[in-house]
């Protein structure tokens, strides 16, 4: 990264909700969903946000975009609060900032033809009307690999790649500078998801957009991130560049994860890390480090459970929370030897990309 500010720019970022009981809905508790995350995400970039189910990555994505109201933290985009804009601000933001989502079908209005669906955000932020509007649908269309004439059509007359790609289409028809991409391959088969995965690269490319990439398959954000965070329980436990994550994870949950990731060589032999337990309840969370119940790592000791580990770099560029500070000691030839992950091309491998 360079100097320049950061594009989004999130501080301290919390979200919880209540758990009330009983007949006057007395609030008892609060799932900690996300608690005190920070990061920036510069011009161009693309952040890929990883963990298990739970973990805090779809509503960290969606509190960046103001769906859902922080309980606190600073969110910046492009030096702008967020956290303090009104309704009339918040809908000019919208333009700049869409979100694509994780399930194709239910994101899509069954009423709604194609290019109704399409030309709702242009219309809206009064971009064109008319024949324009209907020759930029038909644009958008071709530019995510569907025909125009789709426009005439109802989202159930389409598989889930193609819907996936009238999603895309709608959330690039006001011309934004950043994307959350809410998990947006994870209910496609993995044939169409290196459709998806290449066409978002291809309009990351024509278009300088950011993207903010949640998913729970590292296999997949592999090849799309420049830089990667690890959640744990509504944390960011590590944050690396794509390259030094993958080859040298510092934290002992990382390791574990990518020792999950399967390798496409049946002769590779492979050590698999097997987590201990279940996620603790984010309703509530363990003292000290949030992963230490589970934590394989050799030097764990009474201080896990006690201090609470902050995000700090242990290497150029290699943010890690833990207290043990110890880099797995594999190499990466050494991993490449055994099977193990290593940086791939941008682009996943597929004889055609069109749907």
């Amino acid at each position: 990264m360079n100097g320049a500010a950061p594009l989004l720019s999130v501080q301290h970022l919390k979200k919880s909700f209540p758990i009330k009981k009983g007949v006057f809905a007395r609030q008892v508790g609060a799932v900690q969903a996300v608690s005190d995350v920070s990061f920036d995400v510069a011009r161009g970039e693309t952040l890929g946000v990883v963990g298990e189910s739970g973990c805090g990555k779809t509503t960290t994505g969606r509190t960046i975009l103001r769906l859902i109201e922080p309980s606190s933290g600073e969110i910046r985009f492009e030096g702008r609060d967020v956290n303090s804009m009104g309704t009339s601000e918040l809908r000019a933001l919208r333009r700049e900032m869409q979100i694509i989502f994780q399930d194709p079908v239910s994101s899509l209005n069954p009423r709604m033809t194609v290019g109704a669906i399409i030309r709702e955000g242009l219309t809206i932020h009064k971009l064109a009307e008319g024949a324009a509007a209907d020759s930029r649908v038909r644009q958008l269309l071709q530019e995510v690999g569907l025909r125009p004439e789709y426009s005439t059509r109802y989202p159930h007359e389409f598989s889930g790649g193609q819907r996936q790609r009238i999603g895309i289409a709608r959330a690039l028809s006001v011309e934004p500078k950043f994307i959350v991409c809410d998990e947006p391959v994870s209910a496609l088969d993995v044939s169409v998801q290196a459709q998806v995965i290449n066409l978002l690269v291809d309009l990351q490319r024509d278009h300088n957009l950011t993207y903010l990439f949640i998913a729970h398959d590292l296999s997949v954000v592999e090849h799309i991130a420049d830089r990667v965070a690890v959640m744990y329980l509504g944390k960011i436990v590590e944050l690396a560049t794509a390259e030094d994550l993958y080859r040298e994870p510092i934290m002992p949950y990382t390791q574990a994860l990518l020792s999950a990731v399967p390798v496409a060589d049946p002769h590779a032999r492979k050590e698999r890390i097997i987590l201990k337990g279940d996620v603790p309840s984010p309703a509530n969370p363990p003292s000290g480090c949030v992963f230490h119940p589970r934590c394989h790592h050799p030097a764990k000791d009474e201080a896990c459970a006690r201090i609470v580990p902050p995000l700090e770099e242990k290497a150029p560029g290699h943010f890690a929370a833990c207290i043990k500070q110890t880099p797995t000691t594999i190499t990466w030839e050494q991993q490449r030897q055994a099977g193990g992950v290593h940086r791939p091309e941008r682009y996943l491998p597929l004889a055609a990309v069109h749907a």
